[in-house]
């Protein structure tokens, strides 16, 4: 398919559009028609521009696969060089160096246009920054051939160098770019709904399966940051033989099948299935787009949202690269501070409506997510930059709104009770040198054997039903001491209140999980190193009284101000406070050993982490909008608790029943004192004790440490 005549189709004038503004911005680099330091941002974002034009040409042209592997690898590079390692201290994508450049051209242009507050500099600098930040998204655009998005930035990036040769005014600048997020909010959201739901834009797919994926020239192709891991894993991939990638495929797709067995969904009504991937992975994604397709699901692989107006915080849905710099992504966390106001969010949700009703038919059909997620990047400790937008309570309260409004509206094209997912995790060659012994000990975790696990967790859901309530307590340095309440089971006969987790939905195998109930449920949950969100939080603590967030505190930054910020902006969402939705015991000790034989606890991502310990998640629960599924464990017995006094609210005021999040916190076992089973009458039933199982039925769980 030639995407770049796709794209543009709709648009009769935006060749010529595209033209004006290339012509335009060639004559920038000769001009000196803004302030010196002023000048230098212009010329190197117009160089930029000139540069992504020479990627349109290529792809216009259909001559990309002419380029070699090392062409290709030079033009990735070049793309990319600006952001990453030390050249990000002095890239213009950068707050803090764009402010200390930007403040010394203010104070030049002072001279002749009279001062400027120190409020005012920095405004100037963030926007010209974010500016440029956003510029960069050009770069994938170029490859995908949408030529439309190129144009409008390459426009908005023109008619703010235009006004900063008058008078610079930090009004005027933010004017325009919430005018551009609101006049084109509906063509990045619509584009962004449509390639979400609509298999046709097969610009990635189409890698996949055409692609000679023994010629690693293909890598370069998605625009993405090509590096180490993505280079490394695919070759990793091309040793294995075709049984070991359609086994571990295998694994992935029957995952998502059974979610829908267990969760007793006609699947043959849904014909569309989203594979999200990291780049590298592309033999394992052929090989599950086949199984997907003899299911009946074509793939809908689309990359995740790169500018603002589709993004939120750091996170990255969709297939991907890994991040090329983590501190930058950080620092654009929240960009949208510069423009977001009431009236946007509004227009927000109604082209939402509107595009989804347009694509009522594809919402319909889509059958969820299937996520091949990595693990083992280095660790990322963030720092905060003082120069970084950061968004005010009042827009806080409003990005809320806009989550609890837009996932309702969602919700009603395509019901959480409607459709299924599945997760799988591989690690990436960035986890050292053990790499491939680590990634054959992962596909071990991934299969380990369901029928065990299954008897083991109903000996431990047998007991935990005869419980009014669960104390977890930590030991050693581990302050946690929590009590979490039980919901009364009216027929213990027919009834349960734990779900009894094996490799489906979500792999691997290993955890009996529930909705606790929030009044009652109170103490301490502390745990010494956990990554949340793609963050590290040190020593993080939370207190909870009535099953809610009443106080919290960690040790990320000397400043209790900063470390209690960081948590409320990236684990509770920008909220006061969030309920606990679900209570777990993870069984996966087989996991948990080799985690700790590799010392890449730390590394690990939350769906293995998960497996390896009693964990608490926060936000909404896991049956969140699907509640009125009936669940059976395979015991025969239904699963009744699925909701708490958060989500009960969704009778009667829907804004208050759900968070539009989930983070899972796990305690790993070594720093587990004690799990007990707390029934009516007083009475303790250990289920862990100093780390280890001890309910009769389970020691078999323990072999794995020996």
């Amino acid at each position: 398919m030639n995407y770049y005549k796709d794209c543009i189709q709709e648009y009769d004038d935006m060749e010529e559009r595209y033209e004006l503004m290339m012509e335009r911005i060639r004559q920038i680099p000769d001009e000196s028609l803004v302030p010196g330091s002023f000048r230098d941002y212009f010329v190197s974002t117009a160089k930029f521009i000139l540069m992504i034009d020479e990627v349109v040409q290529q792809v216009k042209s259909e001559n990309l696969d002419n380029l070699s592997q090392d062409e290709l690898a030079d033009m990735n590079a070049r793309l990319y060089s600006d952001i990453t390692g030390d050249h990000y201290k002095t890239s213009y994508a950068n707050y803090e160096y764009s402010y200390h450049v930007m403040k010394s051209a203010v104070q030049e242009n002072e001279q002749k246009e009279g001062s400027l507050e120190e409020r005012d500099i920095v405004e100037i600098s963030q926007l010209l920054t974010f500016l440029y930040h956003e510029v960069r998204g050009m770069i994938v655009y170029a490859f995908e051939g949408r030529l439309v998005d190129i144009t409008l930035f390459a426009e908005l990036f023109v008619q703010i160098y235009f006004m900063c040769q008058e008078k610079i005014n930090a009004k005027q600048l933010k004017e325009a770019i919430y005018y551009f997020e609101n006049d084109y909010a509906e063509y990045f959201m619509g584009y962004r709904i449509k390639e979400q739901l609509e298999p046709a834009l097969s610009f990635a797919t189409d890698i996949v399966m055409n692609s000679d994926l023994t010629d690693l020239s293909y890598l370069y192709r998605y625009g993405e940051y090509i590096g180490y891991n993505e280079i490394k894993t695919a070759e990793f991939l091309n040793t294995l033989s075709q049984e070991e990638i359609e086994a571990m495929a295998s694994t992935y797709t029957e995952g998502f099948r059974e979610g829908y067995v267990a969760a007793r969904i006609d699947m043959s009504r849904k014909k569309t299935v989203n594979i999200r991937y990291s780049v590298g992975q592309e033999r394992m994604v052929r090989a599950a787009i086949v199984q997907f397709r003899n299911m009946g699901l074509e793939p809908l692989c689309f990359r995740y949202a790169v500018n603002r107006i589709n993004r939120r915080l750091i996170s990255r849905i969709g297939y991907m690269s890994t991040v090329p710099n983590k501190q930058l992504e950080y620092d654009h966390r929240m960009d949208e501070a510069l423009f977001l106001d009431k009236k946007l969010m509004e227009r927000k949700l109604e082209i939402l409506k509107q595009v989804y009703k347009s694509y009522e038919y594809q919402a319909m059909v889509y059958a969820g997510p299937a996520c091949i997620e990595i693990f083992g990047e280095n660790p990322f400790e963030p720092e905060n930059s003082a120069f970084s937008p950061v968004l005010s309570k009042k827009q806080q309260e409003i990005t809320v709104s806009y989550a609890n409004a837009s996932a309702r509206i969602v919700n009603e094209y395509i019901p959480r009770d409607q459709y299924s997912f599945t997760i799988i995790a591989y690690p990436v060659p960035e986890i050292g040198d053990n790499y491939e012994e680590i990634f054959r000990e992962t596909v071990k975790i991934n299969t380990l054997d369901n029928d065990m696990y299954r008897k083991i967790q109903q000996y431990m859901i047998d007991e935990l039903d005869k419980a009014e309530s669960v104390r977890v307590v930590g030991r050693g340095a581990n302050k946690t001491d929590i009590t979490v309440m039980m919901h009364e089971l009216e027929n213990p006969e027919k009834e349960t209140n734990f779900e009894n987790c094996v490799a489906d939905v979500n792999i691997p195998v290993g955890e009996v999980f529930t909705s606790p109930k929030l009044t009652g449920t109170e103490g301490v949950l502390n745990v010494s190193e956990v990554y949340l969100n793609d963050l590290k939080f040190i020593d993080l603590t939370l207190t909870f009284k009535d099953g809610k967030i009443a106080e919290y505190t960690c040790k990320n930054f000397d400043s209790e101000e900063e470390s209690k910020r960081f948590i409320q902006e990236n684990l509770m969402m920008g909220r006061d406070t969030l309920p606990i939705g679900e209570f777990a015991i993870g069984t996966n000790t087989t996991a948990y050993v080799i985690a700790n034989k590799y010392d890449i606890v730390y590394k690990l991502p939350i769906l293995i982490v998960e497996k390896m310990g009693p964990h608490f998640a926060v936000g909404d629960t896991c049956y969140s909008m699907s509640e009125e599924n009936v669940l059976y464990n395979p015991d025969g017995k239904e699963i009744v608790a699925k909701e708490n006094e958060c989500s009960l609210l969704r009778t009667t005021d829907m804004s208050k029943a759900y968070f539009n999040c989930h983070t899972d916190i796990t305690i790993p076992y070594d720093e587990i004192g004690g799990i007990y089973s707390i029934h009516a009458d007083g009475m303790e039933v250990p289920i862990i004790l100093d780390g280890r199982f001890v309910l009769p039925g389970t020691e078999k769980l323990n072999e794995a440490f020996v």
